[in-house]
């Protein structure tokens, strides 16, 4: 983010001004980009940036078969045609706060500069807050407000995904063995497309189960994957670490991993594991990202409301696996 949108985001206006506090495209799209910089999902989804709160994208499909054998001067009088549907995605308002006193714009080393270096702190935050939402967001949930403000991606395929219960197995070979099985043969021509995902202590898991003795690794193995860059580790969240057979794990931190077993008798902290293509899931973001900076004398700080507007959608649930149940070992 340049100083000089930080100056455009942070300058004072007038709440009800005409216009008053908005963002120019060019601005809002390089706020999004830097509000996306520390997330996984956020990053790894298709972003759209939206002009109205809804947005409905048109879906192509073709089918299965629709070869046939042709019959020499015969009319077989069958038509293969294509199916078009449309996903909704419609976006849901959220406002984050911040203040500054006088004193600590006055008293802290780096004095003005304060002010931009919070104004980052706060966009990072921000996009920490929406990634744990469009993964976690539940509308039946009441303990979290934020949840509250729609289905997130693991509620939706939850509801409408390719469902396998690993029933408290701790994370193996066999458990991603069950997600591939799960997913239709039409997506599996395109494997090399397809990521797994997983949360942080489930990956650490299966990386000490198969560096022990007979779990899977060979010495040899770990040395031709730093050869060619494959990488049996990774380092920050988000990149692949081991490949399962031949899919890469993405770690995504804000992967909830405290989930009660929802099986018979079920004790100890769950996860979950996720196969799909990265594009499949589609965020929503409404281009128009409202700052305002407001002096409060009365107070003698200075306040700051941004808004924006967020929502999800996966393209194709027939795509999407989730192995739920996966007991994270203790």
């Amino acid at each position: 983010m340049s100083n000089e949108l930080l100056e455009k985001v942070m300058q004072t206006t007038d709440v009800g001004a005409g216009g008053g506090g908005l963002l120019a495209k060019e601005q809002a799209d390089r706020f999004i980009d830097y509000m996306w910089d520390a997330t996984v999902i956020a990053q790894d989804a298709r972003t759209v940036r939206m002009r109205a709160d809804t947005l409905d994208i048109d879906k192509v499909g073709v089918g299965t078969k629709l070869l046939q054998v042709a019959v020499q001067a015969t009319d077989t009088g069958i038509n293969s045609s294509a199916t078009f549907t449309k996903i909704s995605i419609t976006t849901v308002k959220f406002r984050l706060d911040w203040e500054l006193s006088t004193e600590s714009l006055e008293d802290n080393i780096e004095g003005a500069a304060l002010e931009d270096h919070i104004a980052r702190l706060m966009a990072t935050q921000a996009g920490n807050d929406i990634e744990d939402l469009i993964i976690n967001g539940d509308t039946t949930l009441s303990s979290d407000n934020l949840y509250k403000g729609f289905n997130g991606f693991h509620k939706l395929a939850l509801t409408g995904g390719r469902v396998t219960d690993a029933g408290g197995a701790t994370i193996t070979k066999g458990i991603f063995n069950s997600a591939i099985k799960s997913m239709p043969r039409l997506y599996k021509q395109r494997r090399n497309q397809l990521r797994f995902y997983s949360g942080s202590n489930l990956i650490q898991d299966y990386m000490y189960t198969m560096t022990q003795a007979g779990g899977g690794f060979s010495p040899d193995e770990i040395v031709s994957g730093i050869i060619r860059g494959g990488g049996a580790v990774g380092g920050n969240a988000g990149q692949a670490y081991p490949f399962a057979f031949g899919i890469p794990i993405v770690e995504v931190p804000y992967f909830n991993e405290t989930l009660a077993g929802t099986y018979s008798a079920a004790t100890g902290n769950h996860g979950y594991l996720e196969l799909t293509f990265p594009n499949n899931r589609v965020v929503g973001v409404k281009r128009e990202i409202v700052v305002y900076r407001e002096f409060k004398p009365k107070k003698d700080t200075i306040e700051y409301t941004m808004y924006t507007r967020i929502g999800v959608n996966v393209e194709n649930l027939d795509s999407y696996v989730v192995v739920k149940n996966v007991k994270v070992a203790s």
